[in-house]
């Protein structure tokens, strides 16, 4: 698992979590899908340094936040797609290629 970049897991978790409340009809266990999902790239990115982790941790509360209102307007499946697709991009920008950039010397 350590191949698959977080920025995948990430997004991953905001699909899951919205599916398992959508097909159990159990929003708060969609919510643990969430929390479970976040917890896990804090501590598999926390070598990417605090403010980065933070920061991706903000964009997706905030893509979580405003997926329900762009779920009126164009559905909920597509509303959450987008906001996985931010989500993923900002976790590739701000952790992945990060810590996969080599240390510079000097």
């Amino acid at each position: 698992m350590s191949r698959v970049p977080t920025a995948v897991i990430a997004a991953l978790t905001l699909v899951v979590g919205f599916a398992v409340a959508d097909l159990t009809g159990v929003r708060p266990l969609g919510g643990v899908v969430l929390v479970a999902g976040v917890v896990w790239c804090v501590v598999r990115a926390r070598s990417a340094g605090r403010w980065r982790v933070a920061a991706v941790v903000l964009v997706g509360a905030v893509c979580f936040a405003l997926s329900h209102p762009l779920g009126g307007v164009i559905g909920a499946w597509p509303a959450v797609l987008v906001a996985a697709l931010v989500l993923g991009v900002a976790t590739f920008a701000l952790v992945d290629r990060s810590s996969a950039q080599p240390a510079r010397v000097g």
